[in-house]
């Protein structure tokens, strides 16, 4: 199952530094398995983000597969992140980056 985690920059450190996604809200869950499903449970994670911080901060969103909802996420199983690229304004796309560029996106 495919879940989407609105979080912060501040959190995705403290995950990092963790090694697993802890504490973290209702995941969103995309109603079927098509793109547009996928793009609408990420918008909502997104908009949630920004729910979660001061305006004008990045969004981020976690994507994970795991086995259902409400298991736990160790940070191997977050497939990408996707997050406001920096400048970005509240109408801008969010950008995508592999799990491997994630010290790069906190630095």
């Amino acid at each position: 199952m495919r879940i989407y985690l609105p979080s912060t920059l501040d959190q995705l450190a403290s995950y990092a530094a963790a090694g697993e996604v802890r504490d973290y809200d209702e995941p969103f869950v995309a109603a079927d398995d098509d793109e547009e499903s996928e793009y609408d449970a990420l918008m909502a994670a997104a908009d949630a983000s920004a729910d979660l911080q001061p305006e004008g901060a990045r969004r981020v969103v976690l994507v994970a597969e795991v086995g259902r909802e409400g298991d736990p996420v160790p940070l191997r199983r977050v497939v990408a992140v996707h997050a406001d690229p920096e400048g970005a304004g509240p109408d801008d796309d969010l950008a995508w980056f592999a799990t491997q560029e994630i010290p790069a996106l906190l630095a």
